[in-house]
């Protein structure tokens, strides 16, 4: 198996809940835990590159295939089997195991016990704290029960959230997203997560119409984290990227990448407002 940027494919190593990429996000190889193999997500990202997204809720996993398809690929990993388009020679820990995927993790009725069973795996092979224990997620269910306490657990293992975050304006949000619960309600679940444990805000930034986000925008992104820090959430940065793979949405003509110098001029905004940030083209 050979790994490349510009490819994530879910089914890359044959497998129905365990797939690898090489990722820039990571650093290096990012092994992957998909909740949501029949493409089901309650948000339709405009950016989102998985063919065939449907709107609703997934169905149950198998937890057992999903533990022996994990320790399966993690022990070619580590004995040098998969290989990748990196500058350096391809570390054999992988940087992260993250939950991420053909929709929202934290959907699955499964997502705490998985959670617990990564987490478990990770041990085993004595992996933890160089491979880190990434969720991915758009937010929006933080207020359930179960997902909740898979927060919980996620903190007790040292792992972090990547809180998507793509605008902080109404208008943003449903354009974007799809997403019409408004920018405070996804405030609030911002807090709630950064209380639980490690948690950067993500966000992807593109060009609409050969425009990039216009200055209202950005505006108000930067109030966003001029008041999460006043109010002390204790956010752990912003990572901020672009377009890198073929979006497989209703109008992904009209989206374009944003040059490097662009997201570096709002990174050192971002920087001024208060939080570290970071960037990937």
């Amino acid at each position: 198996m050979r790994l490349s940027t510009d490819r994530h494919d879910r089914d890359g190593a044959g497998l129905v809940y365990v797939y690898p990429v090489l990722s820039r996000r990571s650093g290096g190889v990012s092994v992957g835990v998909n909740l949501n193999p029949d493409k089901t997500c309650n948000f339709r990202c405009a950016y989102c590159q998985v063919d065939g997204l449907v709107r609703g809720k997934p169905a149950d996993i198998d937890l057992d295939l999903l533990g022996t398809e994990l320790r399966g690929f993690l022990g070619d990993l580590l004995a040098g089997a998969v290989g990748a388009d990196w500058p350096d020679p391809t570390p054999r820990q992988p940087s992260d195991v993250a939950f991420s995927g053909d929709g929202e993790p934290t959907s699955s009725p499964r997502f705490a016990e998985s959670v617990a069973l990564v987490a478990t795996i990770l041990d085993e092979l004595d992996l933890r704290p160089q491979t880190r224990l990434v969720l991915i997620t758009n937010g929006s269910l933080v207020g359930r029960e179960g997902v909740a306490r898979g927060l919980e657990l996620l903190g007790r293992a040292q792992g972090e959230v990547w809180f998507k975050l793509d605008s902080a304006t109404d208008e943003g949000l449903r354009r974007i997203n799809d997403h019409p619960g408004g920018i405070e309600r996804v405030y609030s679940r911002l807090a709630a997560c950064a209380r639980a444990c490690r948690t950067y805000v993500q966000t992807c930034v593109f060009t609409v119409d050969d425009e990039p986000p216009t200055e209202a925008e950005r505006a108000a992104y930067l109030e966003l984290v001029r008041r999460s820090v006043r109010d002390g959430l204790g956010l752990a940065g912003v990572q901020l990227y672009g377009l890198a793979r073929e979006v497989r949405q209703p109008g992904a003509e009209r989206l374009g990448r944003l040059g490097a110098a662009w997201l570096e001029a709002f990174a050192a905004e971002i920087e001024a407002a208060g939080l570290p940030a970071v960037t990937r083209p």
